[in-house]
């Protein structure tokens, strides 16, 4: 029977746990695994949550939206500006079509006296005449330069839009509603009638 010792076995117990425990330690690969490699492989942190307990708004989002957010702002501006624009242009030329038109309609009544004037002047009156016509001559050129046109309807179909009939009136072979006489000429724009012309319709 041989004298050799016999090992502790608590002590072999000892050494197959730590032996084990570096082999689980190492990984199937043999690689140390320890927390700063895992920390290393391990995916990037996501956003913290907000105090609130929501998850924390991306900060380059949150750029991109007040971007989006300003420049949509900045394109209604624009566009009401746009608008801005061209309505106080359109209410300036309006205003000057009314102002001219107050002042036109203020030299009509000089322009008729004219005529008048013209036509009762006498072989006598040649000289005064003259004057007369070359003054009626510069203001119907004024009024044909702003656009400014006579309405002369004799003959023509009675239209209340441009004539104001003052009086009706028979008259053989006329057909009803055919303006007769012109009493006052009618003065107008392309769009505006500054004065309407004054006639006799036949009934």
């Amino acid at each position: 029977m041989s004298n050799r010792p016999r090992p502790n076995e608590d002590a072999v117990r000892d050494q197959l746990r730590e032996e084990r425990a570096e082999v689980e330690e190492a990984g199937p690969d043999g690689s140390a695994s320890n927390g700063a490699a895992a920390g290393a492989d391990a995916p990037a942190a996501e956003a913290e949550p907000n105090a609130d307990g929501g998850e924390a708004v991306d900060p380059l989002e949150e750029i991109r939206r007040e971007r989006d957010e300003l420049l949509d702002l900045a394109k209604r501006t624009q566009a009401d500006f746009e608008n801005y624009r061209k309505r106080t242009a359109k209410d300036i030329s309006a205003a000057g079509s009314r102002a001219r038109v107050g002042v036109i309609r203020e030299l009509l009544p000089v322009v008729d006296n004219l005529e008048r004037a013209l036509e009762s002047a006498t072989d006598a009156d040649h000289a005064l005449g003259e004057g007369v016509r070359l003054v009626l001559s510069e203001l119907r050129g004024v009024l044909e330069r702003n656009g400014i046109k006579p309405i002369e309807p004799a003959g023509d179909r009675f239209d209340p839009t441009v004539h104001e009939a003052l009086s009706m009136r028979e008259q053989d072979g006329a057909e009803a509603g055919v303006v007769l006489d012109v009493v006052e000429k009618g003065y107008r724009t392309d769009d505006v009638v500054i004065r309407p012309a004054r006639v006799v319709v036949a009934s």
